[in-house]
């Protein structure tokens, strides 16, 4: 499945172990958004990792696109990274 995953979180520390759980699925498009394309599995485990650091002020939002979706993507201005890295 695809996701895109944003954060607004705003303690460095915290902020920092969740993009390093998200770096470890997937691609870090800009500022708090990562896009991943995991399994089922993958997204339970990371979502817990990610429920393992926050606090109750932080806020992380998971999008599931659906295919159709996935291909009316347009970016505009400079191209972000392509490639999805999924070490686990």
């Amino acid at each position: 499945m695809r996701l895109v995953v944003t954060y607004d979180i705003s303690k460095d520390k915290i902020r920092n172990r969740v993009f390093r759980i998200l770096e470890g699925y997937g691609a870090w498009k800009q500022y708090s958004i990562f896009e991943l394309e995991i399994t089922d599995v993958q997204r339970v485990q990371m979502e817990e990792k990610i429920r393992g650091v926050i606090g109750p002020h932080d806020r992380v939002r998971v999008y599931e696109l659906c295919t159709r979706c996935v291909g009316k993507i347009t970016d505009l201005g400079e191209q972000s990274p392509e490639s999805l890295s999924n070490v686990v």
